[in-house]
C-alpha cells in the first residue's frame, strides 16, 4: 500500500513537471519581448533537463504532434501560391509549411544551455526513431536547425596540446572510438611534436569537443598502426617530417548524427599543417575497413558486383577458393592471428583482392564501407591496401588485419568527390593492379 502511494505521489509530481514544461513552451512561443524570451527560456531549459522516462515520451509527443504546422493553414496557403506565384503567397506558404517547434528550439538556443539541452534532445529522439516513426518529422526539424548552427564556419578549430584544459584532455581519452586511449602516458605521447590533435568546438560549449582528428607527422606514409600509437616510441625529429597521417577521426555528440563535420575538419587540418610545416608534401590516412570481413562471410555474389566484368568475378571467386582452402573451408578463420602467420604471398594477394573489390566496388553504394564512404565522398583517393596493417583483435575481427591509405590531393579533392557521386572511386595505379 505504501508503495503504490509512493508511485502515485512520484507520478503526480511528473505529471505537474511536464504541465510546467508544456506551460513553459507556450509562453515561450507567445512572448515577443527579447528580454522575457531569455528568462523564459533559461527557466525552461533547466526543468526540460529533469524530464526522463514517460514524461520525456510525453514531451516529444507534444513537439510531434501539438506543435506541427496546421494543415488547414499549409492547405489554403499553398492553394494561394499556386493561384498567385508571387513572392508574398510563397512567403505566406513558408510561414504556414514551418512547424511551430523549430521556432521554439530557436528561442531555446538563445539562452545559456539552450544549445546544449537541444543537443540531448536529439539523442533522446535519435535513441526512439526506430520504434517511434511519428517522430520522424521532429528529428528532421532538428537536424535542419542544427546543420545551420554547427555550421563550420561557426566553428572554432583548435589544437588539443599537453597545456590544453584537463577537462578537454579527458573528453579526448573518453571519446576516441578508433583507437583506444590507454590513460594519460598514451595521451601524452599522442601529443608529442610528431603528434597532432585538432578538434572542432562550439562558441556555447568551450570545453566540449565536437569531432577531433589525431594525425601523425611521418618520413613516409604509414602501412600498420602499431607503430602509430605505441606509447613507447620515440619522437621523430622534425626534418623528417614529410607525410601527415590522419589516423583517427572521432565523433564526440550523438546529438549531432548526420551534421557533415568530419570533411571539414579533415580539409582545414591539412591546409594548416600546410602552412606550418612546408616541407609536408603527403596529406594521407591510414584507416581501418570495419565493413570488409562481413561482406566477405556474406558470400558476395561477385558478379553481381557495379562495373564489375565476367572476368573479374571469375577471378576474384577464384581467390576466395583459395583462401578457403588455406583457411581449412572456414573464411571466418581470418579473423585469427594464427592464420596469418602461414598465409603465403598467393593467399595474401587473394586477399588483396577481395578488400579491393570491396572499396573499387561497393564503396559507392550504400551498402558501402562507413569509412570508405566517409573518405571517398570527401574527395579523398584510394592509394594503397596494406596487409597485417592492425594484428589486434578489432582490426581482425573487423577486416581480417588489413588497412587501407586514402590520399588526400588538396588540388584534386573536387574532382574525386565529383567521381564518387557519379558512382567512380579514384585509385592509385596500385589499387587498380589488385583488381
Amino acid at each position: 500500500m505504501l508503495d503504490e502511494l509512493r508511485q502515485a505521489a512520484l507520478r503526480q509530481l511528473g505529471e505537474r513537471l511536464l504541465r510546467s514544461v508544456v506551460l513553459g513552451c507556450k509562453r515561450l512561443l507567445s512572448e515577443r519581448g527579447e528580454t522575457n524570451s531569455m528568462a523564459i527560456a533559461r527557466g525552461l531549459v533547466g526543468r526540460i533537463d529533469e524530464l526522463d522516462g514517460w514524461q520525456l515520451d510525453a514531451f516529444y509527443a507534444y513537439l510531434a504532434t501539438d506543435l506541427s504546422p496546421d494543415p488547414k493553414q499549409v492547405l489554403a496557403a499553398a492553394e494561394a501560391y499556386a493561384e498567385k506565384r508571387d513572392a508574398q503567397s510563397l512567403i505566406a506558404l513558408e510561414r504556414a509549411a514551418e512547424p511551430p517547434r523549430q521556432e521554439l528550439l530557436r528561442r531555446l538556443n538563445r539562452t545559456p544551455g539552450g544549445t546544449a539541452c537541444i543537443l540531448r534532445l536529439r539523442r533522446g529522439v535519435l535513441t526512439r526513431l526506430r520504434k517511434q516513426p511519428n517522430l520522424a518529422a521532429l528529428e528532421s526539424d532538428m537536424l535542419h536547425l542544427l546543420t545551420s548552427w554547427f555550421n563550420p564556419g561557426f566553428l572554432t578549430m583548435l589544437r588539443v596540446d599537453w597545456n590544453s584544459p584537463a577537462r578537454l584532455l579527458e573528453k579526448i581519452i573518453h571519446h576516441e572510438a578508433v583507437h583506444a586511449i590507454d590513460g594519460w602516458d598514451d595521451l601524452r605521447r599522442r601529443l608529442q611534436p610528431d603528434r597532432r590533435c585538432f578538434a572542432f568546438v562550439h562558441p556555447q560549449l568551450p570545453d566540449e569537443p565536437l569531432i577531433f582528428v589525431e594525425v601523425a607527422l611521418l618520413p613516409e606514409m604509414p602501412a600498420a598502426i602499431a607503430p602509430l600509437i605505441d606509447k613507447a616510441s620515440a619522437p621523430q625529429p622534425g626534418d623528417k617530417f614529410r607525410v601527415a597521417a590522419f589516423y583517427s577521426i572521432s565523433n564526440c555528440e550523438p546529438g549531432l548524427r548526420g551534421v557533415s563535420l568530419g570533411n571539414f575538419l579533415i580539409k582545414s587540418v591539412a591546409e594548416h599543417l600546410h602552412r606550418e610545416l612546408p616541407r609536408l608534401r603527403t596529406f594521407c590516412t591510414l584507416s581501418p575497413i570495419p565493413g570488409l570481413a562481413s561482406w566477405v562471410l556474406g558470400e558476395p555474389d561477385f558478379s553481381a558486383l557495379p562495373q564489375v566484368r565476367r572476368a573479374a568475378a571469375s577471378e576474384l571467386e577464384e581467390a576466395r577458393k583459395h583462401l578457403r582452402r588455406v583457411c581449412g573451408g572456414d573464411l571466418s578463420a581470418l579473423q585469427h592471428m594464427a592464420v596469418h602467420e602461414r598465409l603465403d604471398k598467393e593467399a595474401t594477394a587473394a586477399l588483396m583482392s577481395l578488400a579491393a573489390a570491396y572499396l573499387l566496388h561497393v564503396s559507392p553504394t550504400p551498402a558501402g564501407d562507413p569509412v570508405a564512404r566517409f573518405h571517398l565522398d570527401n574527395g579523398a583517393r584510394l592509394e594503397r591496401l596494406n596487409a597485417r596493417g592492425n594484428m589486434s583483435s578489432k582490426g581482425l575481427k573487423q577486416s581480417f588485419g588489413l588497412m587501407v591509405n586514402y590520399l588526400y590531393d588538396l588540388e584534386k579533392v573536387e574532382a574525386s568527390h565529383e567521381k564518387f557521386v557519379q558512382g567512380e572511386v579514384a585509385r592509385s595505379r596500385a589499387v587498380h593492379a589488385l583488381m
